[in-house]
């Protein structure tokens, strides 16, 4: 049990600030549609396809070599238009721009979702990421088997009663039991998205993981060139022919020539927020190349596809979100306290008297 909570104390101590920040951007995302208060944003979703369409039309036609589209949700009525190195622009629902950003940083929700995901290093602070991941798992599991030899000692404090070394660890032992089965939701999906390897092994009762595996792989498609003037509408028309109960998630032109352009939806049994109901369409001359029907998949594919709505609360309203808020502050009062009582408030040593021998009288 000493080496256990030798584990516990040093790894947190190592990795408990990348945890205290992630659950407090985690916290501000989950209210991100909430804050962004941008003119037309409450606005309901037009899902008429003809607006639809002519809005599309309208917004990639625009100068600056845009990369795609994100359309408007139930909880947040804008458009997105995504250009290359972080720029973008917000439109109404019938493609009047509302605002335009050069860079990530000019959006606090951008910047905040890329320090959340990348740490703002790309593939390499997701490795850091993932690793958080499976440490705050690891932390999880030792924190109930830490308290339970403690458990005749509980009392649930939000906040330390003093600011000293003792109070913390009992606060932090007390709350964290009491936080663990949220935390244990937060940290297994968020870390199912970044380490396939450990989602297949959550998702594998579900069946096979090579079934798993395969059906989230993206097909690969080969077409010619982006099109001058492509058909936006007439991919529009047959997407929502073929799924006429879905909604339009994301366009998403090539990023190099002979990539195909896909077509995101979301039907209404589906609970990822941009969908996984994808149709792909050749670049030059917009015909049809494939189609993956979201609800067709493999059980295991579907379980992995509830990871990031249950993660970032995109499901169960709000008081679901208000759940995974609280999971997030307190992942972040849990993590820097952590760290500051490891480094800056750790016991002192006391050194013992030596005894000093007592003379011989003569």
């Amino acid at each position: 049990m000493k080496t256990l909570d030798t584990l516990h104390r040093w790894s947190g101590g190592l990795i408990g600030l990348v945890l205290a920040l992630l659950g407090l951007t985690g916290a501000i995302l989950v209210h991100k549609d909430a804050w962004i208060g941008l003119p037309h944003a409450g606005d309901p979703p037009n899902g008429d396809l003809a607006t639809v369409a002519a809005t599309t039309e309208t917004l990639l036609a625009l100068p600056g070599d845009p990369q795609g589209v994100i359309y408007a949700t139930d909880r947040f009525g804008l458009h997105q238009l995504r250009f290359g190195e972080g720029a973008g622009l917000y439109a109404d629902q019938s493609g009047a721009v509302v605002t335009r950003w050069a860079s990530q940083w000019e959006r606090p929700e951008i910047w905040i979702f890329d320090f959340h995901h990348h740490l703002f290093a790309g593939d390499s602070g997701e490795w850091v990421i993932g690793i958080a991941g499976l440490c705050g798992l690891f932390f999880v599991i030792t924190g109930v088997i830490l308290w339970w030899r403690t458990r005749a000692t509980f009392k649930l404090r939000l906040w330390p009663k003093r600011l000293t070394r003792p109070a913390i660890v009992m606060q932090h032992r007390d709350l964290g039991v009491v936080v663990a089965p949220l935390l244990l939701l937060s940290v297994v999906t968020g870390t199912m998205m970044i380490f396939r390897p450990f989602a297949a092994i959550v998702v594998a009762p579900f069946g096979p993981v090579a079934e798993t595996a395969k059906a989230l792989e993206p097909p690969k498609y080969k077409g010619g060139p982006l099109a001058a003037d492509p058909d936006y509408t007439a991919m529009l028309t047959e997407a929502r022919r073929r799924f006429p109960t879905a909604q339009f998630r994301i366009l998403s032109l090539p990023r190099k020539p002979g990539d195909a352009i896909s077509l995101r939806m979301k039907q209404p049994e589906e609970w990822l927020p941009n969908g996984r109901t994808t149709l792909w369409f050749d670049a030059g001359t917009g015909k049809l190349l494939g189609v993956r029907d979201a609800l067709a998949m493999p059980a295991g594919a579907q379980a992995f596809n509830m990871a990031y709505p249950l993660h970032a609360a995109k499901v169960g309203g709000l008081g679901y979100r208000l759940l995974m808020t609280v999971s997030g502050l307190a992942l972040a009062l849990l993590g820097s306290l952590t760290v500051w009582t490891f480094w800056f408030k750790r016991p002192k040593v006391v050194k013992r008297p030596t005894k000093t021998a007592a003379l011989a009288s003569t």
